[in-house]
């Protein structure tokens, strides 16, 4: 009874109005109207403002929200482990990665879970990592794999792997045989790279000022692929992962020197939350993935 009361509460605050949420819940509105002057006559307090055309909290309601919402978010937890199977027969599992990943982790990760664990469905999802710890507080994911930077004091990371960027060229560029170059060399080179909003790019900006490298950037792009088959196809270069050449034969990975350009991934999960048996194997798996891949 009290987890319906919430869920009438919370719906009426989202749609600051009965009537638009007792069509989102599928109930009548007096039915809806009744069940939240119940919760209000337990409680002792008015929560919502009615005068107006549109109904809004009270100072006790706003209060009272983040409470709800806190509530609400547990009973989903709660609901999700006891529907949490031990012996992995079935369940669910969100996990969300950073673009780079996409490129060369999410395949080998997904074929050693899924290949383990083919009961398990599992979502998948590119989110940039500001939205992953996001959804990662509001219980709408189970794993995040992102960078080692600033995380939220409710986010737990912990390390994967160790990821080295290195200069990425196609088969017919003229430095496609080099095993490694000094970072001088990247000031005679023509750079297509991620744009702006990558936190790729922020690092190898930030890395080449350090240095005080001055390549010339004449492309960008915000896909992936699309700055993979532009490298393939002409002799443009570019700054990525070197496992992401490795994933591709067309490519060819070039070590900068003598400083590399590396960055740690980690597993992310929120603090304290309910860890089901599937993103308890899954971090484990990972791992075994990043090892691997580190090999």
């Amino acid at each position: 009874m009290l987890a319906r009361h919430i869920q009438y509460f919370l719906a009426v605050a989202h749609h600051e109005g009965f009537t638009k949420a007792a069509a989102a819940l599928h109930v009548s509105q007096p039915a809806l109207s009744q069940q939240v002057r119940q919760l209000e006559d337990s409680l002792g307090a008015q929560l919502f403002d009615r005068s107006g055309r549109k109904t809004r909290l009270t100072d006790a309601g706003e209060v009272y929200l983040r409470y709800a919402q806190r509530a609400a978010q547990e009973l989903q937890e709660g609901k999700r482990a006891i529907h949490d199977v031990g012996d992995l027969s079935r369940g669910t599992l969100r996990i969300a990665v950073t673009p780079t990943f996409t490129t060369y982790l999410v395949g080998p990760l997904v074929e050693a879970f899924h290949g383990r664990y083919p009961n398990i469905t599992l979502t998948v999802r590119e989110l940039a990592q500001e939205h992953m710890e996001q959804q990662l507080l509001a219980d709408a994911l189970d794993v995040g794999i992102a960078f080692d930077q600033a995380h939220g004091q409710d986010i737990d990371a912990l390390p994967l792997l160790v990821e080295t960027l290195a200069l990425v060229v196609g088969r017919q560029h003229p430095l496609a045989n080099e095993r490694a170059i000094g970072l001088e060399a990247l000031n005679a080179e023509s750079l297509i790279l991620l744009s702006a909003e990558f936190a790729t790019r922020e690092q190898i900006d930030r890395y080449c000022n350090q240095h005080g490298i001055h390549p010339r950037v004449v492309m960008e792009a915000n896909v992936i692929g699309a700055l993979i088959e532009v490298v393939r196809r002409t002799e443009l270069s570019t700054l990525l992962p070197a496992a992401i050449a490795r994933a591709h034969p067309d490519l060819v990975a070039i070590e900068l020197g003598p400083q590399r350009l590396q960055r740690t991934a980690v597993l992310m999960q929120r603090k304290g939350g309910y860890q089901s048996a599937a993103a308890r194997v899954f971090v484990e798996v990972a791992e075994a993935v990043a090892r691997s891949l580190g090999k």
